[in-house]
């Protein structure tokens, strides 16, 4: 639950930090909150995996065509726009009744259930996945299988072999969902999508897919990571989880430093220089790449106080945890929703809740780009 103490003594130091990643060439390292949002919000730094400098991180993914995280403007910003009007706060706020009924359903399954049960496998995941199934259209017959494909992706103890026929599998589902909706549209994203993209010739089917699975990965293991951490946490602090439970009020502010401190993109964000930029003091020439640390942006001293304490009632606007700049998450709306009613509702209906084990045995998902608990097995 806290931070390599390299990464304080990284952001006392004077400029950037030159590292090596595990591949490839040397890059600079970001570690002060000043400094990441300064870089995440200058388009010189790009966003292209391809581009000359950009950090080898880890071994890219593939990236499809309207993949638009790994794209630059003004590509870009075309196809982004196509999806801002899905995200806006009107429409998250229409959505919340039917969270809110997926979150009460999976609790009475999980409360009817035997105890001790897994809060992540029990909780956090159905009720992410499921919301991601409502709003991309995957028909209700259809969704244990998802949940199956999905579920096989994040374990690891797994052959490599079932980690590509599940995502074979996904990639395949999604091309046949959007052949359906292109053929019958429906009433929801990719429905939508259809009729006012596809069919005008703004995006390809082949692009509507790549949306889909991009919305997919961004909204289903960050959030309901941050679920399973945030409830760690209020499990080992009997006065945060009671001063959550005792003033519903809270939530909205607890969810920002539930993100805050559980920062999950652990790994960092990639950019590359398009030009020659001052950072923090250090000039970083065109070609260099730059790894930003959000986790430890979002612990600045400079900018929260006593930054390694998880408090609910800490004032936790300002942090980077879904990004800035026109990176920014395109979801942070929907991402909010889901842990104000996920988070508001697992206190109120489940008071007795505690962990089942000693936190030395819970297992943590320490080898993927986005960080959190494998399991967390409490009682109520």
């Amino acid at each position: 639950m806290d931070l390599a103490p390299e990464y304080g003594q990284w952001r006392a130091r004077q400029g950037l930090v030159k590292v090596r990643p595990a591949v490839g060439d040397e890059a600079w390292l970001v570690t002060r909150h000043e400094d990441a949002r300064a870089v995440l919000g200058d388009v010189r730094f790009s966003s292209d995996m391809t581009a000359p400098g950009y950090p080898k991180i880890f071994v890219p993914p593939l990236i499809l065509p309207g993949a638009f995280i790994a794209l630059d403007p003004p590509e870009h910003t075309r196809l982004r726009a196509m999806l801002v009007r899905e995200f806006t706060t009107r429409r998250m706020q229409a959505l919340r009744p039917r969270v809110q009924e997926i979150v009460d359903t999976t609790l009475d399954v999980l409360s009817d259930g035997p105890a001790p049960a897994d809060l992540v496998a029990g909780f956090a995941r159905p009720v992410t996945a499921l919301v991601i199934c409502e709003l991309l259209g995957v028909p209700a017959a259809d969704q244990k299988l998802f949940l199956g494909w999905t579920e096989t992706l994040h374990r690891r103890d797994v052959p490599v072999s079932a980690h590509e026929e599940a995502n074979q599998a996904l990639f395949g589902y999604m091309e046949a969902l959007v052949t359906a909706k292109a053929a019958e549209p429906t009433e929801d994203l990719v429905g939508r999508l259809v009729v006012e993209r596809v069919r005008t010739g703004e995006l390809s089917q082949e692009e509507l897919v790549a949306f889909a699975l991009l919305l997919l990965a961004g909204g289903l293991d960050t959030t309901a990571n941050v679920i399973g951490l945030s409830a760690l946490s209020l499990l080992r602090d009997a006065g945060q989880l009671a001063a959550l439970a005792a003033d519903p009020t809270l939530v909205e502010g607890a969810v920002e430093e539930m993100m805050r401190f559980h920062t999950i993109t652990q790994w960092g964000i990639g950019r590359a220089a398009t030009a020659d930029v001052e950072v923090g003091g250090t000039l970083v020439r065109t070609g260099e790449g730059l790894i930003v640390l959000l986790p430890s942006a979002n612990r600045d001293e400079s900018v929260f106080p006593d930054p390694d304490r998880f408090d609910v009632r800490r004032d936790a606007r300002g942090h980077l945890a879904l990004g800035h700049g026109v990176h920014h998450c395109i979801g942070q709306g929907l991402a909010r929703l889901e842990l104000q009613v996920a988070m508001g509702t697992l206190v109120r209906r489940l008071p007795g809740l505690a962990l089942a084990e000693d936190i030395d045995h819970v297992r943590f998902q320490d080898d993927m780009f986005v960080y959190g608990v494998r399991r967390l097995h409490v009682t109520w």
